[in-house]
């Protein structure tokens, strides 16, 4: 039992339950935290010497936090002293020690030393697959462009070296792309891999596969995969979206153009993970320098996400 303090006193006895608390509940239900705890522990001080580190539970609600957000370290922990609801959601008072932002950045560090965004990835999959979400036989595939800041006003006076750019219609886009396969009945993601934005569609098609579809949808960026020399002895069926530019000179009511509208309706479940991560979670442009620390943030912003999309699945 810990010491209340006049502000939690205050707190408890508002009327109404804000926006931020629903979605903190919601996410605290959704999470399989003893899950995450168990990849994370191996690799967690385990407090034989030195100081003591915080418990595990609670560097992971407040890493989590830090990514539903979109905060930076200094962000988060100003945060923990200003917003009740994510200290609760933490398990912190402020009548107790809070982890300040070092605390903060050496258990993120502590993640990307390990590689452990992909893992945790892999647990939430196989959480909401023991839920009774199994992967079907169709993947859909796409990408998206995350922009990255094309200032060179830094220490090294130039970009970063592992971004790129590349134009998209008219306009140029300077970042990273995240290439990821949903599943065309469940929409949640199963794989996903990470390039500079110049790097093309189709040439990460095969990482961003399960192995075991018998359906591949894509758009027209993905023209010619069922050709390349990784993919040409895969037994699927390929329904990629004819080039804009053909399209364009179909009929109103040609066969075909019916055909790539459907096509289109069941790709649109692709987007629903880029929204998630892109506007939800806000990581519409990266908050880090190369590929790596990037690709570990968005592997469990895609856990995050797939957990949302397959809430009506679990019982919770």
């Amino acid at each position: 039992m810990h010491q209340v303090t006049f502000a939690e006193a205050e707190y408890k006895l508002k009327r109404r339950i804000t926006r931020r608390e629903k979605f903190l509940s919601q996410m605290e239900a959704l999470i399989p935290w003893q899950r995450l705890e168990a990849q994370i522990t191996p690799c967690y001080p385990q407090g034989k010497r030195g100081r003591q580190p915080y418990p595990l539970s609670v560097m992971l609600r407040i890493h989590c936090m830090q990514l539903f957000y979109n905060l930076s370290d200094p962000a988060m922990e100003d945060a923990l002293y200003e917003i009740e609801s994510m200290r609760s959601f933490a398990g912190l008072t402020l009548s107790g020690p809070i982890p300040d932002e070092t605390t903060i950045l050496n258990f993120r560090h502590l993640l990307e030393l390990n590689q452990l965004g992909a893992a945790l990835f892999d647990e939430i999959n196989k959480h909401l697959a023991e839920n009774g979400m199994v992967l079907r036989e169709g993947t859909i595939v796409d990408a998206t462009i995350i922009s990255a800041p094309t200032s060179t006003k830094n220490k090294k006076k130039k970009r970063d070296p592992e971004m790129h750019q590349t134009k998209k219609g008219n306009q140029w886009h300077f970042g990273m792309k995240m290439h990821i396969g949903v599943d065309d009945v469940l929409g949640v993601i199963h794989s996903i891999d990470t390039t500079a934005a110049n790097s093309h569609d189709v040439t990460t098609t095969e990482r961003v596969l399960h192995g075991e579809e018998k359906r591949i949808w894509g758009d027209s960026g993905y023209i010619g995969a069922e050709k390349r020399e990784e993919l040409k002895e895969r037994e699927a069926d390929w329904y990629i979206a004819m080039k804009p530019s053909k399209l364009k000179t179909l009929p109103g009511r040609d066969a075909l153009r019916k055909a790539e509208k459907i096509k289109a309706q069941i790709r649109a479940k692709v987007e629903h993970p880029f929204r998630y991560i892109k506007r939800v979670f806000g990581y519409d442009k990266v908050r880090y320098r190369g590929l790596v620390k990037n690709t570990e943030r968005l592997c469990l912003l895609a856990g995050f996400t797939n957990l949302i999309i397959g809430r009506k699945y679990l019982a919770v």
